[in-house]
């Protein structure tokens, strides 16, 4: 009897740890589902605290690729899908976007260029046709405004994933009765630079890492009962895996950061730090 309610424990415990749909009981595992929630990072509240700049440079970002070449593993084997976002570039551009609030950085669309000049010639040819059968109408604009040209390219890539950096674990078992922890350590690697329009010159370089955990836990029983003609056999185990898409996001938006405080360092553009606050650039 106290076997069979040593089971129930273990199988109700189990049930807890389902996700819950609105904090409701589920009726079946099918309707646990977890609802959708922002995403708040650490390097995200760094880069949107940061003062203003003292002038807005325009800044260009044509593409920020995946160069690492790996894939994403499956036990020992490993599939098809990469192991890291190939949305680099509108992390980027969503980083650069943030700093500050929306005071650092104009950014100029080039990911995009073939849209938008595309776009652009119609809304010009729109123009001139209504122009040429409406020539007394004062409201319609002719011709259309010059694109913005960026004063610097914001090149670089994910360069980097290292599968297993750290792993480890430890376990215990007594008369049958097991419990294990295993945890396994990857680590991305991004790297920023800046390139001045006019001369070609590199003139900033960062890079930034970012570690990804995953752990895992499990309980189990193994034992023999009634003279050892029968068996009790019972599994536990839950495993979370940190986010390699928000990993990477945090790199991109820590080595944005680092490439803020190097142009601040170096005179391409000034951190507007408020007054009594600890400028590290100039201590």
């Amino acid at each position: 009897m106290k076997l069979l309610w040593l089971i129930v424990i273990l199988v109700l415990s189990g049930c807890a740890g389902i996700p819950m749909y609105n904090d409701t009981d589920c009726s079946t595992i099918v309707e646990c589902r977890e609802i959708a929630e922002p995403i708040i990072l650490p390097t995200h509240e760094e880069l949107l605290n940061l003062p203003p700049a003292e002038i807005m440079p325009v800044v260009a970002v044509y593409q920020f690729l995946d160069k690492t070449g790996q894939r994403k593993q499956g036990g020992n084997i490993a599939s098809f899908s990469t192991a890291t976002t190939q949305g680099g570039t509108e992390l980027l551009i969503d980083a650069l976007k943030t700093a500050g609030g929306g005071t650092w950085f104009r950014v100029v669309e080039r990911a995009g260029i073939d849209n938008l000049v595309r776009e652009r010639q119609i809304v010009r040819s729109t123009r001139d046709e209504h122009k040429k059968q409406n020539p007394d109408d004062e409201e319609i604009k002719e011709g259309i405004q010059p694109l913005l040209f960026a004063g610097i390219i914001i090149e670089g890539a994910i360069i980097g994933y290292d599968s297993n950096q750290e792993s480890g674990g430890r376990g215990a078992r007594y008369l049958g009765i097991g419990h294990t922890t295993q945890y396994k350590r990857d680590v991305v690697t991004v790297s920023l630079r800046g390139i001045s329009t006019l001369t070609g010159e590199i003139l900033l370089n960062v890079q930034a890492k970012k570690t990804i955990l995953s752990v895992g836990t499990g309980f189990d029983v193994f034992k023999f009962l009634d003279m050892d003609t029968r068996l009790v056999e019972i599994e536990d185990g839950e495993a979370r895996n940190e986010s390699v898409t928000f990993s990477t996001r945090a790199a991109i938006e820590a080595a944005v950061v680092a490439l803020i405080k190097q142009g601040d360092e170096r005179g391409y553009w000034k951190i507007q730090w408020a007054k009594g606050e600890n400028d590290e650039t100039t201590n």
